[in-house]
């Protein structure tokens, strides 16, 4: 995989994660307001996990591995980059899926656990470090063709095509990877912020993704989506604690 320097920051444009927005939008002083995102159809209801976004960009006959704004390592290189343990984390599973026929895409992870966020402790007594899939991405192998200022007005107009609910558990099991935890199939949201606090406190009262059974498990919140993930929101503790105080 021979790319240039120019070629490896369009890439690195093209595979950004877009931000996911909150279900109730956020007004002034981080307080939620009543408008809410209208979901279309039932939602799949995943936990959110206090890490930091991560990626694997397949590509040509390789692999880079990324954090979510710039790319950290490529397969062959003889120095790691080792911030927040991504690298450590994602090479095992980006030299596997390197095999696997699938070129010009981006599968996105939570790296969480060990020294990554504040809320590290949350997950782990230990400093265990681990990951959870998210989403993927397809990425045509012809947008690194466009300038890259192109490239990023095409990334923030959603022109990442990122694969549905079936196809993302699909490539979960066959490649033997663990998702974010599933907690709800069919779920339709409430609209106002106080039953939504609630609810929240219902479906994850504690995390279901620590790595030793002694760490506390403090959630940070839930994803919804929907199964075709044409729409998908965060639901966080913090902004409903903060908005109803």
């Amino acid at each position: 995989m021979q790319l240039t320097q120019e070629q490896l920051r369009k890439i690195n444009s093209a595979t950004k994660y877009p931000s996911i927005p909150t279900y109730h939008q956020l007004g002034e002083k981080g307080k939620l307001t009543s408008e809410y995102i209208d979901f279309k159809e039932p939602c799949i209801v995943t936990e959110k996990i206090d890490g930091t976004n991560a990626r694997i960009i397949l590509w040509d006959d390789g692999y880079i591995i990324g954090s979510r704004e710039e790319l950290l390592y490529a397969k062959g290189d003889l120095i790691i980059n080792p911030t927040l343990g991504i690298v450590e984390t994602l090479k095992p599973i980006a030299d596997k899926l390197s095999e696997f026929k699938f070129n010009c895409g981006a599968i996105y992870f939570e790296v969480y656990g060990g020294k990554v966020t504040s809320a590290s402790k949350q997950y782990t007594t230990n400093s265990s470090l681990d990951c959870r899939l998210f989403d993927i991405a397809e990425i045509p192998s012809g947008i690194i063709a466009h300038e890259i200022e192109k490239i990023a007005l095409w990334r923030e107009g959603s022109g990442q095509h990122f694969w549905d609910e079936q196809a993302l558990v699909g490539f979960a099991q066959v490649h033997n990877l663990t998702l974010t935890p599933r907690i709800l199939t069919n779920w339709t949201p409430p609209k106002d912020i106080e039953s939504m606090y609630q609810e929240l406190k219902n479906l994850l009262p504690k995390s279901l993704s620590c790595l030793d059974e002694q760490a506390p498990g403090k959630p940070e919140g839930i994803v919804i989506r929907t199964k075709t993930r044409s729409q998908i929101a965060k639901i966080r503790y913090e902004d409903y604690a903060r908005t109803l105080k």
